[in-house]
């Protein structure tokens, strides 16, 4: 028993049905505004993203004097460091990219303080887009779907496209 909508346990019929009524969503929009709809997409997602830092090879060059034995060197392991990476993109160029502080997850309010510095993105790079209809498109994470979230979207009058669940094929 679940007390929550998990798209992984939806069934295939659920699937197709939910596919069906964002791709009628989508057609509807490109026959009411034609090619121009494109141009008013803003979608975006986050990951982990591990970083290392290998030492260089002029890093690792040495002086030695001539007879003495080869230095030993031992296999090194890198620890990786692992970020909260997020992209928002729309049709013309990437809109924001942004690295959250190590050690930190994305939860409702972090994604909120995100969508602020994308609105002032779409601001400073797309002109005149913001007086427009933005298509805001973003999958069902909990962080996107949180309350907090919802009616900061719903603030920016921003339009909010339904994303097909996972897992349709």
């Amino acid at each position: 028993m679940c007390a929550r909508w998990v798209p992984k346990i939806l069934t295939e019929e659920h699937k197709k049905k939910l596919c069906v009524a964002c791709a009628l969503t989508f057609l509807m929009h490109y026959h009411k505004e034609g090619d121009d709809m494109l141009s008013h997409f803003v979608t975006g997602d986050e990951t982990w993203l591990s970083h290392i830092t290998p030492e260089s090879k002029q890093q690792s060059l040495h002086w030695k004097r001539t007879g003495l034995p080869k230095r030993i060197e031992f296999k090194q392991t890198f620890s990786t460091t692992k970020i909260m990476f997020a992209v928002f993109w729309d049709r013309h160029c990437v809109l924001l990219v942004e690295f959250l502080p190590q050690c930190t997850t994305m939860n409702s309010a972090v994604y909120c303080e995100t969508l602020k510095k994308l609105r002032r993105a779409i601001q400073n790079k797309r002109r005149g887009m913001l007086s427009a209809t933005i298509l805001w498109l973003h999958d069902n994470a909990r962080p996107h779907s949180a309350a907090q979230t919802q009616g900061l979207i719903t603030s920016f009058k921003w339009e909010q496209m339904d994303h097909p669940p996972f897992g349709t094929k």
